[in-house]
């Protein structure tokens, strides 16, 4: 009896000191925390490189041929006007030739209307007073008001445009006429020169009729260009819109221009 209690007590004792050992003994240190550095974030894409691109306009179609090229200059000319009653004053044949020759022929004395790219205007030349003391009447006037028309409603700046990227259908009838080493854009500007000089006169404008036709019976003003005399009749509220119309285009058209020596350096 004895003998087993005393195992007993011994068991207690172990079991007591084996529960004291875990419980009183120091737990081991807990290992420090490892820091494990991510990795960097990647680089931004690049960015993309800005060029400053200027982007070639579409090719124009290509020119026609200067004999093919009337219905072309017709609907280009309708285009300008914006107005088809007008059209009917436009000869509808030799169009670009047509412009070429009158311009050239402008700051002549004299001008065939067989080159003419309008119809002469409508009606006869009105005059006013006697035999002796015959003027232009100022009915006169109306008769060019389809022309004065078309001059108001083009706008300066299409036409030179179009002008400008016909130039060689231009440059190619002026050589036909006779100038195969001239340059025709230089007459426009002595004929553009030449109608905006075009002096201002007192109405009414006295007339003569030695024979069949009428002429100015100032010889300063009979002995201008046909250009001239041609303004000169239409009155001068129709010259003065007409030149301001001359204005407009030579301002666009020197926007167009630069100089370029002729003939290589000796």
């Amino acid at each position: 009896m004895k003998k087993n209690i005393l195992i007993a007590v011994a068991a207690v004792v172990i079991l007591a000191g084996l529960a004291a050992y875990f419980l009183w003994q120091p737990s081991p240190p807990k290992p420090e925390p490892v820091h494990v550095e991510a990795p960097p974030p990647p680089p931004p894409p690049p960015k993309p490189e800005v060029r400053q691109v200027i982007e070639a306009p579409p090719a124009p179609p290509p020119l026609p041929a200067l004999a093919d090229s009337d219905n072309f200059m017709l609907d280009a000319l309708a285009g300008l006007v914006g107005n088809k009653s007008l059209m009917k004053f436009f000869h509808t044949e030799r169009i670009i030739r047509n412009i070429v020759a009158t311009i050239d022929n402008l700051p002549r004395r004299r001008i065939s209307m067989s080159v003419m790219p309008v119809a002469r205007a409508p009606g006869m030349f009105v005059t006013a007073g006697t035999e002796s003391e015959l003027t232009i009447s100022p009915k006169n006037a109306a008769r060019y008001t389809p022309y004065v028309k078309i001059a108001e409603a083009i706008n300066a700046r299409k036409l030179v445009e179009l002008y400008v990227r016909l130039y060689p259908l231009f440059q190619q009838a002026y050589e036909e006429l006779g100038y195969p080493k001239k340059y025709f854009n230089d007459r426009l500007i002595e004929t553009l020169d030449n109608l905006l000089g075009t002096p201002v006169i007192k109405e009414p404008v006295k007339l003569v009729q030695p024979h069949v036709l009428y002429l100015f019976a100032a010889p300063d003003l009979e002995g201008r260009s046909i250009g001239q005399r041609i303004l000169m009749r239409t009155g001068s509220r129709n010259e003065a819109i007409i030149k301001a119309k001359l204005r407009e285009i030579k301002q666009e058209l020197m926007l167009h221009m630069h100089e370029k020596k002729v003939g290589s350096a000796g």
